[in-house]
């Protein structure tokens, strides 16, 4: 009789959940559908991007790049922003968050040679792994 009573319960419960898992979905539909198109348009999401670049002959790095990413992203702020590393030793570029549009914008800059997004590259398994081949 336990064991009902639980049961009953728990469907109880379940059937409580759904209902207002269901209310509250309908409500942020009809809250969405009451925002403007213009602001309901999705943005562009910003990921990590390398950008190789020329070396400037007579300007320092970081404010050459910073200079490259001020033109594409509108302010010098924005680019401090957005700005993530600048490399000096092996390549010449920097990396910043951009969204796919200022990367088509950024790779039409003078000076810029290659953008490409950042990821991450394993270069081997684990030894586990590799036992069971």
């Amino acid at each position: 009789m336990a064991s009902r009573s639980l049961l009953s319960s728990s469907n109880f419960t379940l059937s409580l959940v759904l209902i207002i898992t269901i209310t509250i979905s309908s409500s942020m539909a009809e809250i969405g559908s009451s925002v403007p198109k213009s602001v309901s348009t999705p943005v562009e999401k910003a990921t990590v991007h390398i950008v190789y670049t020329d070396r400037p002959p007579q300007e320092e790095l970081e404010v050459y790049h910073l200079r490259t990413l001020s033109s594409v992203l509108g302010s010098e702020e924005a680019a401090k922003g957005a700005l993530l590393y600048t490399y000096k030793h092996a390549a010449c570029g920097f990396s910043a968050k951009l969204t796919p549009k200022q990367v088509e914008e950024i790779s039409k800059q003078p000076g810029v040679l290659q953008v490409m997004e950042s990821r991450t590259m394993q270069l081997h398994e684990s030894p586990a792994k590799l036992t069971n081949i």
